[in-house]
């Protein structure tokens, strides 16, 4: 099966995107950082995203994407299809020239397979996905992680207040 880090960083961002955009737009910087996803790349896959229809942007302060659906109206093959990645078993990309311009021996078999991976795909919500504890459990200890990074980062800047000199005072 040849699903690769394209496909699976778009379902990895939109379920990041569902768990965190029930109350406000999510920004794709917020997305790379609890993923590990490259801002770059993200904004690349969302790109596509968008114009299928799978989410949708707010400009401005405050703004970010939220999905263009409600989770359970958005199958997890429908990510994989926008971002134009195949869920393909097969050694010739079902082409049927697999071997010496021919058909091989198994070719029907992995149809079958990619076949099997497509529906199963096409019947998982991101809705469900959510629902999961697993899920759930990972996503509350990266948000956790991420405030944490936070509050290290405010801790490492602290005020910026210059010390006045000697008998004087810092209010002008």
């Amino acid at each position: 099966m040849r699903l690769t880090t394209k496909g699976r960083y778009a379902v990895t961002a939109m379920l990041d995107l569902a768990i965190h955009s029930r109350t406000a737009p999510v920004s794709l910087a917020e997305i790379a950082q609890r993923q590990a996803i490259s801002l770059s790349y993200l904004e690349q896959l969302f790109a596509r995203l968008r114009r299928e229809g799978l989410v949708h942007s707010i400009r401005g302060p405050g703004g970010g994407y939220l999905l263009g659906r409600e989770p359970a109206r958005i199958a997890v093959a429908e990510v994989i299809i926008a971002v134009d990645e195949k869920v393909d078993s097969t050694r010739c990309g079902g082409s049927g020239d697999c071997r010496d311009n021919e058909r091989c021996l198994t070719h029907d078999l992995w149809v079958d397979l990619s076949c099997r991976i497509q529906a199963f795909l096409g019947g998982i919500s991101f809705a469900q996905l959510m629902a999961r504890r697993e899920v759930r459990e990972v996503a509350s200890r990266q948000d956790r992680v991420q405030c944490g990074r936070r509050e290290s980062l405010h801790a490492e800047s602290g005020p910026s207040v210059r010390a006045a000199p000697p008998g004087r005072s810092a209010i002008p």
